[in-house]
């Protein structure tokens, strides 16, 4: 009987000192990792998020940019902090779905080096044009492309942009030969300025333009429509059903944080997906706020690392 008393106990013990840390958290200042430079649209959303967390948690949570790689390296980095739930990860659709069939190392796997925790926004990449192009609807755009020479801006290669105009090629059938730019901004005054006359860009540089009218929006490539564009119809609506392209942004920890922490972040996430004063934040943004469990947003991961996985391969797509 005491041999079994003394067995639980060496088996309790540990136990209970994962426990009670995990009971206390948080007690100090927690750091966020954004794996994007100051000043993106990812920092901004990593702030709003930091924001929100340090007041529901009663303890600051402090933006860390480690930009490098198209996060590549910040997210890394991050793989050896302590699993106690004091170094979070703020996490986009491309660091947990195109970058590890993107790079010949990343160095680290989304779904093993980390717990999803929640997920925070998501914005849909926007089919939009000058005003001066002809087509209005995306069958009109198929339609078009079969009878004339068609230019698309995209961010650069490996972005969720540009993978999200090579599936629009791939799932129309249609000849378009797709121009890369440095970033959303370059291609939105450009797009503006009607030297390229199609994008597939995101909501964000792009939402003054659409609402001005100086840009048009021919559809989005959500799940569902954008609350900021309520008007414009989803790729599905458009005759190409399925097809999705979205930034999702949501937070990641070290693999090993006790589950206590995870549920108690995600609550404050959700929480925050409620608060009208957060939705305008990240309306701002030109996302719209949504809410998962940890076990909802790692089915994401996993559905966009084999859905990416494929198209990036067919393409022959790698960065060092």
């Amino acid at each position: 009987m005491w041999t079994r008393l003394f067995v639980a106990l060496l088996i309790a013990l540990p136990l209970a000192a994962r426990t009670a840390p995990a009971q206390d958290y948080p007690t100090r200042t927690i750091t966020l990792v954004v794996p994007f430079p100051a000043g993106g649209g990812v920092d901004a959303m990593g702030r709003i998020v930091a924001e929100r967390l340090t007041a529901a948690l009663g303890q600051q949570v402090i933006v860390d940019n480690r930009g490098g790689a198209a996060g590549v390296i910040g997210t890394r980095g991050a793989v050896k902090a302590a699993p106690d739930g004091y170094t979070l990860v703020m996490a986009t659709s491309g660091t947990t779905t195109i970058n590890p069939s993107l790079y010949a190392n990343p160095g680290y796997a989304p779904l093993k080096d980390f717990v999803p925790i929640g997920l925070v926004a998501e914005t849909p990449i926007v089919l939009m044009a000058h005003p001066s192009f002809p087509p209005k609807t995306v069958a009109e755009v198929i339609a078009y492309a079969k009878t004339n020479k068609l230019d698309g801006g995209t961010p650069p290669p490996g972005t969720e942009n540009y993978l999200a105009a090579e599936l629009f090629k791939s799932t129309t059938g249609i000849d378009m030969t797709i121009v890369t730019y440095k970033g959303t901004g370059p291609l939105t005054n450009d797009l503006v300025g009607g030297h390229v006359p199609l994008a597939f860009n995101t909501l964000a540089p792009a939402l003054g333009n659409l609402q001005a009218g100086t840009l048009r929006a021919i559809a989005v490539a959500g799940r569902t429509r954008s609350s900021l564009l309520p008007d414009v119809p989803t790729a599905s609506e458009s005759g190409l059903p399925g097809f999705e392209a979205t930034v999702r942004y949501g937070v990641l920890a070290p693999a090993g944080t006790p589950r206590p922490i995870i549920e108690r972040i995600n609550k404050e996430l959700r929480a925050m997906g409620s608060s009208d004063e957060a939705r305008k934040s990240i309306a701002a943004q030109g996302s719209d706020s949504v809410s998962r469990s940890p076990e909802e947003y790692a089915a994401e991961i996993e559905a966009g690392l084999a859905k990416w996985a494929v198209l990036i391969k067919k393409l022959g797509l790698k960065m060092d």
